[in-house]
């Protein structure tokens, strides 16, 4: 399951080529070198002797680094290759190629090689959108190196292409005259040097050319000493344990350090349009890693509280006590035309932060943390009733006041026709979801813990408690679909239910908001024909008006969303449940080589031999990836009571025996151990249509 695209990645820093290493980009294509929001190289393109290569082969050698194996020419029968060109690259702050040619000859050759060289410089949000540029372009050589050049203003943008052996430079590219001996090989590095200049922004360039190394060693260390700190993971279904080395590779590839979180990481959202901090994916991501690399959490806490909003600005959506949607750098950014810098329009992931900061005091024991973002939680809570209950009913509800650029929709369903009536029709605005009930409900208990328990202000925390129990109450009369037993979608302005039946009322269950007797209904409904595909949890129900397995977030697959849909299921305890939703997710994993993408289609299982593939699907995306990590600790039952981690295992029988060994937390270093017992049998595949149309005429 490939898109022919071959991607490397380290923080915001990505390069994605062509199968030959190549990168042709046009304003509408994310492919190019990538960093902070903007594309440094949008043109490399070897040649040898004016001829394009022919790939043989890929090696994909670590997250930041990869091996091309290629040859001159094409053949229609076979490939008479005399020379092999091996081009290996690393990504870290920039991009560095080592390209070697090897002569297979009895006799010495001499060949031309050329690599062509542009950058468009343009920014994401300008790739994505197809827009044009407003500033100049400079190309010069200047003391043997390729210097190309973009500035707007005072925003400027650099990058320096550099070589290790004598070449002619040109403002197009570099050319090497070579000459190789029979059986010998000739070889050349090559390094292009990112610079951000402008708008109060350090000069930003490559790690591996600031302290004098290549980024192979030490980032290679680097993954070691990350992989070698997580728990490890032993299991009798061989596919688990190397999903969940895959999560670990892939988190370590995400790990975003803005300059605020002086050398610390959190997760950012994901692979290609989403290389940044974001507030409700790097909360959740951080949610679904805690077991395993707690670390994360504490970053995201810490930055996030850092930019957490102060003031009321239309433009970006912000009030205070906000939590931020995303953050970006680039030129559109920089100059307002865009509202990232930052864009506070996300309605969920503000009450999100104090549930993080809860769930990572119940794991760390980290109370000084919890102390020292006191200031920061408070002012979430007081936003949840304050700002995000727009029309006075005790409800968040969104509607952005950015009506050019702002997001219409503001809850993790945040594409345009995300939230619907059962017929198909968009309510209008404000929106009041009901997971963000569910997360303001959970905010308000998990603050009350903590200002009982570590900041000493019982009154408040018995204020929160108050809150909660009437939102419970409220929210169980309000969002009651009594016809269909299950919870709206949503409340329109006018207090009427968006009655579409969605997997958001898998949210409610670990939130705690929903009503023990009503638990039951909601667990028949996530497992159910309607929403269940036996591959996992559908976004909207089968027969809903805007059901489409293959759109966005209306009736496609998401892994993430499945996860925390498991996990609620067994704080209610429908441990069976659970589990036939992470086998079905693991399952997909298994056939998607251990990645699981941000989407993928919602068909039947039963008509489909492999999950289908959502064709602009992000991978890796944060959140997908520590979907693994959540499914692990739900069927585990891993939960944190008081110094001790208890443990209560409900598995698939197909898993077998389940290990995490060396689990993290406030009780030191612990094991957890189970043995599958739920019988969750896969469907039997049904014939294809065109067989059973065959066989019935």
């Amino acid at each position: 399951m490939t898109d022919g695209l071959i991607k490397i990645l380290d923080g915001n820093t990505f390069a994605v080529s062509d199968e030959r290493g190549d990168i042709e980009a046009s304003l509408s294509d994310p492919t190019g070198l990538f960093s902070y929001d903007t594309r440094f190289l949008s043109r490399w393109v070897l040649t040898i002797d004016g001829q394009r290569l022919n790939a043989l082969s890929t090696d994909d050698l670590q997250y930041f680094e990869t091996r091309f194996f290629l040859v001159p020419g094409t053949g229609t029968v076979y490939v008479d290759a005399k020379l092999s060109v091996i081009r290996q690259r690393a990504v870290g702050d920039g991009f560095h190629e080592s390209l070697t040619l090897i002569n297979h000859e009895q006799t010495p050759v001499d060949v031309t090689v050329r690599i062509e060289a542009d950058s468009d410089f343009a920014d994401l949000f300008e790739v994505k959108d197809a827009l044009k540029k407003h500033g100049t372009y400079t190309r010069r050589v200047d003391d043997g190196r390729l210097i190309l050049g973009y500035q707007r203003g005072s925003f400027k943008r650099q990058t320096a292409i550099s070589s290790s052996e004598p070449a002619q430079i040109d403002e197009h590219g570099l050319t090497y005259t070579v000459h190789i001996e029979p059986h010998e090989a000739w070889a050349t590095d090559v390094d292009v040097v990112t610079a951000l200049i402008g708008f109060g922004e350090a000069r930003i360039q490559p790690k591996y050319v600031e302290d004098g190394s290549r980024p192979r060693p030490s980032m290679q260390q680097d993954l070691g000493r990350w992989l070698d700190d997580a728990p490890r993971v032993v299991c009798d279904w061989e596919p688990l344990t190397g999903i969940y080395r895959r999560s670990l590779v892939d988190l370590a590839a995400l790990r975003f350090s803005p300059t605020i979180a002086k050398g610390q990481s959190l997760p950012a959202a994901g692979l290609p349009w989403f290389m940044t901090m974001f507030g409700r994916d790097s909360i959740f991501t951080s949610l679904q890693a805690l077991p395993f690399t707690p670390e994360l959490a504490a970053t995201t806490l810490r930055v996030l509280g850092q930019w957490q909003g102060s003031r009321v600005d239309d433009f970006r959506d912000e009030d205070p006590g906000r939590i931020l949607h995303e953050m970006r750098y680039g030129e559109m950014t920089a100059f307002e035309e865009r509202p990232h810098s930052p864009y506070y329009g996300t309605a969920d992931a503000t009450p999100l932060y104090v549930v993080l900061l809860d769930e990572y005091e119940r794991w760390s024991g980290d109370t000084d943390l919890v102390r020292a973002l006191e200031p920061e939680a408070r002012a979430a809570l007081n936003w949840i009733d304050a700002y995000g209950d727009r029309l006075g009913n005790g409800y968040i509800s969104y509607e952005r006041r950015n009506e050019e650029t702002g997001l219409e929709n503001q809850c993790w369903k945040d594409s345009w026709d995300s939230i619907s009536y059962h017929n198909g029709d968009l309510p209008g605005f404000p929106r009041a979801t009901c997971e963000l009930q569910g997360y303001a409900y959970d905010a308000k208990m998990r603050g009350a813990r903590l200002a009982r328990a570590v900041w000493n202000d019982p009154e408040y925390a018995d204020q929160l408690e108050s809150e909660a129990d009437e939102l419970k109450r409220r929210f169980n009369r309000d969002f009651w679909v009594g016809d269909g037993e299950y919870y709206a979608l949503a409340l329109d302005a006018d207090g009427r239910q968006v009655d579409a039946l969605s997997s958001n009322i898998g949210h409610l269950l670990w939130s705690g908001i929903v009503d023990e007797a009503r638990a039951p209904a909601i667990a028949r409904h996530l497992v159910g024909p309607r929403l269940f595909s036996g591959w996992g949890v559908r976004t909207l129900a089968e027969g809903e008006g805007r059901y489409n397995p293959i759109g966005y977030h209306v009736g496609t697959i998401w892994p993430f969303d499945n996860s925390f849909i498991a996990w609620g299921l067994r704080r209610y305890g429908f441990k069976d449940e659970a589990a036939q939703i992470a086998s079905g997710i693991l399952d997909a994993a298994a056939i998607f080589d251990g990645r699981l993408p941000e989407a993928f289609g919602g068909y039947e299982r039963s008509l489909t031999k492999y999950p289908v593939q959502y064709p602009t699907a992000c991978s890796p995306q944060a959140w997908s990836t520590g979907t693994p990590l959540l499914l692990i600790r739900t069927m585990l039952g891993l939960e944190p009571i008081g110094d001790h981690l208890t443990v209560d295992p409900a598995l698939p029988v197909g898993i077998g025996r389940l290990e995490v060994l060396d689990i993290p937390g406030r009780w030191g270093r612990i094991d957890a151990f189970g043995r599958g017992r739920v019988d969750i049998k896969p469907p039997q595949l049904q014939p294809r249509l065109e067989d059973a149309a065959t066989s019935s005429s």
